[in-house]
């Protein structure tokens, strides 16, 4: 049955790109994949923030 692989399928997939990569390179990639998310979500709250600051402006200058 198609879909996402389970069990000995993960492991299988493990092997081959560590066979691949090689370990040193998965774990730099695997932290600039972290840094990337966290930077990704600092983006996001800034951009909240951001939101909030204009709205809170805009109540106060319509009143």
């Amino acid at each position: 049955m198609p879909g996402l692989p389970r069990g000995a399928e993960w492991i299988v997939i493990l092997v081959i790109v560590i066979l691949l990569f090689g370990p040193g390179r998965i774990g730099k990639v695997a932290g600039e994949l972290g840094k990337g998310i966290r930077s990704f979500r600092e983006g996001l709250s800034e951009g909240k923030q951001a939101e909030d600051s204009d709205d809170s402006s805009e109540d106060k200058e319509s009143k």
